[in-house]
């Protein structure tokens, strides 16, 4: 195929152009795929993350249809419906081969060209091997695109050993802190608690399922106790870059529990911490970072079974034209949930 295509170009929160690019070239053993949803993410805002790398276009939260296939890919053709993951692993280094993909330096160093805000995409090799799945026929274009950012909270709650019975608190309710809320309720926890600094997140997370939910600036141990019979969480998930939630964080964790660090500060924040409270008490910090292709396999089951509903996050629903808008409200956050562009 050849011809232009419209892309929104990110140049930082308050200055994104539509412009023309031509549409890529695939190789023998690549795909091109047509973007028909393509999410906003909340890293996408992150100006001290994306202004370095501008002008770039971004989008990596996408469902697409296959419109043009190389010669030598044999596992796809042109119709199929896809999720497409842009980072991927080698699934051959000793980090993968430990449960480690997501700092895998393969999956650091590869993406689609170029990013999800873009009318076409072209899926390198390495993306076509451990990258494309096919949506079921029962999922929307507007489900594919929760595929992702599901995929990375059920591979946090898989590293924070979140079990059945558990109680959990969500801290920051923005759109990943929502789909750990649905993740937790979907899993058995006993309850689930969250916090968040605005009042529609603070409303969207009672609606996701949480049991209660606190101001960011309330005595939020003390409001834990009160709801959760004298206890503190034995799972608590940090969906929220803010250093101020992330040293709470440590004192709102039950005797036996775990941490999990779910998004980045600015790059060379430190984090001062209780440690001797930490130590005595035998608490489990950890983290993670993206999704691997087992975590998008189990996040496209759990779509599609339905245990985690997702249609009622979409808060608005843009054309790729209306990307400047879009981004501002996710910047913004007081009007919105999921924005999601449709090329």
């Amino acid at each position: 195929m050849s011809g232009t295509m419209r892309v929104a170009v990110y140049y930082n929160n308050r200055d994104v152009r539509v412009e023309e690019r031509p549409i890529p070239r695939i190789g023998p053993r690549e795909l091109l795929v047509k973007v028909r949803a393509s999410g906003i993410c909340g890293s996408d805002v992150l100006e001290w993350y994306r202004v370095p790398k501008a002008p770039v276009i971004l989008g990596h939260e996408i469902a697409a249809e296959v419109t043009d296939v190389g010669g030598e890919v044999q596992d796809f053709g042109t119709g199929d419906r896809v999720f497409v993951s842009h980072h991927v692993p080698c699934l051959e280094c000793a980090y993968c081969g430990s449960g480690h993909e997501t700092v895998c330096q393969t999956l650091r160093t590869t993406n689609f060209d170029p990013g999800g805000f873009a009318e076409f995409v072209r899926v390198p090799e390495i993306n076509v091997r451990h990258g494309v799945f096919r949506m079921p026929d029962d999922l929307s274009w507007e489900d594919g695109v929760f595929i992702e950012p599901l995929a990375c909270a059920v591979r946090g709650h898989r590293a924070a050993n979140f079990r059945p019975g558990q109680n959990v608190l969500v801290v920051g309710s923005g759109m990943a802190g929502l789909l750990h809320i649905r993740l937790a309720r979907a899993g058995g926890a006993s309850s689930v608690f969250a916090t968040d600094v605005l009042e529609n997140r603070r409303t969207a997370a009672k609606t996701s399922g949480a049991d209660a939910v606190f101001r960011a600036d309330e005595d939020i141990a003390a409001r834990l106790r009160e709801s959760n019979g004298g206890r503190l969480a034995d799972t608590v998930i940090v969906s929220t870059g803010a250093p101020a939630a992330i040293e709470q964080s440590f004192d709102l964790v039950e005797a036996g529990g775990t941490i999990l660090f779910f998004a980045p500060t600015e790059a060379d924040r430190r984090i001062p911490m209780p440690f001797n409270r930490l130590w005595r008490d035998e608490v489990t910090l950890t983290s993670t970072y993206g999704a691997a292709p087992r975590d998008i396999r189990e996040s496209i089951r759990i779509l599609q079974e339905g245990r985690v509903k997702v249609r009622d996050l979409v808060s608005h629903r843009l054309p790729l034209t209306d990307a400047a808008k879009g981004f501002q409200l996710v910047a913004d956050g007081r009007e919105s949930l999921k924005v999601v562009l449709v090329p």
